[in-house]
């Protein structure tokens, strides 16, 4: 039960706030023990007072009531009670074989007979007369530390002081001690907080660095890291933090420089040798082109070569031209930026789509208003037509393919849904990388793609600022295009 409900205690999470309590419950358990022993001692040392002057006042009261058998009325009278030597609250009683004969108690204007309950009886008879005092809770005087002594007749005389006078002292310091320490503990966790806070700030500075290092994006581009952590002590433990941060902070530095020089180079590279391509290319699918027209015999096997040297000239002129237009994306270079009816778009990529994939169902779901977006409309064409190739082509015949577009807020969301196998699961984490394809053993396959075409769709979804998704399953495959329409 314990535990369960100290696991339930609210505890603090942050450095600060964790220095700060312990230093607030070692005050407290401090200011504790020193109460607690300042307590007991003064409660003993009042006690101890008590019982000097119980022993100096001797059984001189309980002898007068054995002396007298009754009380007088007369409390100024030499012989009878004896009360004129006597402190105020003094307690007597005679006892004969356990039975209280006699019980009496020095006040302010006299001597008053005390009503003794059975337990009262049964308490006194059980005091030792052995000369020490012992605390008795007495039901009509509250708690006394009484003393007993054998009288002349076999009987047990009991005299006793009051408790009272002791614990008022000791509860006025309890309380003093309550209300000391409790404004110790105020004042020494408001100082406490503000000194942790203090020595902490060189530390908090390193954590928002570190949060803005993390908000970056470092997976390309390039990146400028923000300003070092503050320099402390190096002596400290947070010095030494700052230092090894900001150490640490110079290397990713030097690697995002050299990875960015990498990437320029890589992607000028990709630029260049695609523009380079072009020509060549195109040059040798035109001589293949041309050499099928010549108008004398050809044996089939000339026929053959050439066809597939056409083929394959063009097929790599398209990826030539692909690989020319991530480069420029990922340059950064500025598309168009004009109104695009994106609803006419979907109608004749879908058209194209329909009439190169006859044997797939196509189908439409478009708003009764035209969609426009602002952007470079030959772009989005070929967006719309790379999604619509990569269902047909990864697709058996007679597949469902669906082509939506909605708007949504302040964007144009579009669709492209079959019912085909679904996207392999081990593929889908980077189906939209470059060079990615669903069967990777097919990759110099004839007439393959050659896995560019959704990284296209990617880039400019992103040159756009917008963002592609897919969600895949067997029996069910979106992809889901989301332009911004501001």
């Amino acid at each position: 039960m314990t535990r369960a409900l100290l696991r339930r205690l609210p505890r603090p999470h942050t450095l600060r706030a964790r220095l700060t309590c312990g230093l607030v419950v070692l005050l407290a358990v401090s200011c504790a023990a020193v109460g607690l022993a300042a307590v007991v001692g003064l409660q003993g040392f009042l006690v101890g007072r008590l019982d000097e002057q119980l022993t100096e006042a001797g059984n001189r009261f309980a002898v007068s009531l054995e002396h007298n058998g009754t009380l007088p009325d007369d409390h100024d009278g030499d012989e009878g009670g004896d009360t004129r030597r006597q402190a105020t609250g003094t307690f007597g009683a005679r006892l004969v074989d356990c039975t209280a004969t006699h019980a009496a108690v020095v006040r302010p204007s006299g001597t008053e007979n005390v009503p003794l309950t059975g337990g009262d009886e049964r308490r006194l008879a059980a005091v030792p007369a052995d000369g020490k005092a012992h605390t008795v809770d007495l039901s009509a005087l509250d708690d006394y530390r009484v003393l007993a002594t054998t009288g002349h007749d076999g009987d047990v005389l009991i005299t006793g002081l009051p408790l009272e006078p002791v614990e008022a002292t000791v509860h006025r310091l309890e309380l003093l001690a309550g209300i000391v320490f409790g404004l110790a503990l105020t004042v020494t966790g408001v100082a406490g907080a503000l000194w942790v806070r203090a020595s902490l700030r060189p530390l908090s500075r390193v954590a928002a660095t570190a949060t803005r290092v993390s908000e970056l994006p470092l997976a390309s581009g390039e990146v400028a890291l923000p300003p070092r952590a503050p320099r402390s002590d190096p002596r400290s433990e947070v010095g030494q933090v700052a230092g090894a941060f900001n150490r640490m902070l110079g290397h990713v530095e030097d690697a995002l420089t050299k990875r960015h020089a990498s990437e320029e180079r890589l992607r000028s590279f990709a630029a260049d040798a695609s523009h380079e391509l072009r020509t060549p290319v195109a040059s040798v699918r035109g001589h293949a082109e041309l050499a099928l027209l010549h108008p004398g015999p050809v044996p089939p096997e000339i026929t053959r070569a050439l066809e597939r040297i056409a083929a394959e000239s063009a097929r790599m002129g398209e990826m030539v031209d692909e690989m020319l237009l991530l480069a420029r994306l990922d340059a950064g270079r500025p598309l168009e930026r004009h109104p695009v009816d994106l609803t006419m778009l979907v109608l004749d990529a879908v058209t194209d789509a329909r009439a190169a994939g006859p044997d797939h169902r196509w189908t439409l779901e478009l708003p009764e208003e035209p969609v426009t977006v602002t952007g470079d409309a030959h772009r989005l064409q070929q967006l719309l037509a790379n999604l619509l190739a990569n269902a047909r082509g990864h697709t058996p015949v007679g597949t469902k393919v669906t082509v939506s577009l909605e708007t949504e807020a302040t964007a144009a969301v579009l669709r492209v849904h079959d019912d085909g196998p679904g996207v392999p699961e081990d593929i889908q984490p980077g189906v939209f990388e470059r060079f990615t394809r669903a069967d990777r053993r097919r990759t110099d396959a004839p007439g393959g793609g050659a896995g560019l075409g959704l990284s296209i769709v990617a880039a400019v979804a992103e040159a756009h600022g917008g963002e592609v998704s897919l969600r895949s399953a067997p029996g069910s495959t979106t992809f889901t295009v989301r332009l911004s329409t501001e």
